[in-house]
């Protein structure tokens, strides 16, 4: 929190806020002036009034605010889609190696093969899991670009598919 947000603004100089201090300070005042916190259209496109905001402005804002929820909804399914699919590959690979491991044990009374198996697989899904839970920006800013592009595509053709079935 900012040091203009804390004192009292003085007679002689109008305090300043910074854009985020401005809105929370707005935030809380909207809120506390509905009962319910909540706000129909209505309301919301009154208090723009009262604040001096354009009708077009407001709702370029509202067109915005609509985008980012949806890239929000996007984001989240594209995270649960990605760790599903390494937790896929981790029941795999511990199902695999067990079954290599009993092979291996079975057939020279030792690991062996099975080992060299387990350790090169195991990195590339260390190298997953950590793409997975600590991602780079750009390179998950890309796969989830390819994910997003991969999904429309297959909604396309499933409304094709039902629009040509007739369901």
């Amino acid at each position: 929190m900012s040091e203009s947000t804390i004192m009292p603004p003085s007679q002689d100089e109008p305090p300043i806020y910074q854009s985020e201090d401005a809105q929370a300070i707005l935030q809380i005042a909207i809120a506390r002036h509905t009962e319910d916190g909540d706000l129909t259209r209505s309301q919301l496109f009154e208090i723009a009034d009262e604040l001096g905001i354009a009708h077009n402005t407001l709702v370029e804002a509202e067109q915005q605010w609509a985008l980012q929820q949806q890239e929000t909804v996007a984001l989240a399914e594209f995270d649960h889609y990605q760790q599903q699919r390494f937790q896929s590959h981790l029941v795999r690979f511990a199902i695999i190696n067990s079954v290599l491991f009993i092979l291996n044990w079975m057939a020279a009374d030792t690991l062996s093969w099975a080992l060299y198996i387990f350790v090169f697989w195991g990195a590339g899904l260390s190298l997953q899991a950590w793409q997975t839970y600590w991602p780079n920006e750009q390179q998950y800013r890309n796969r989830f670009e390819t994910w997003r592009r991969r999904e429309q595509i297959k909604r396309s053709f499933s409304r094709a598919m039902d629009w040509l079935l007739g369901t």
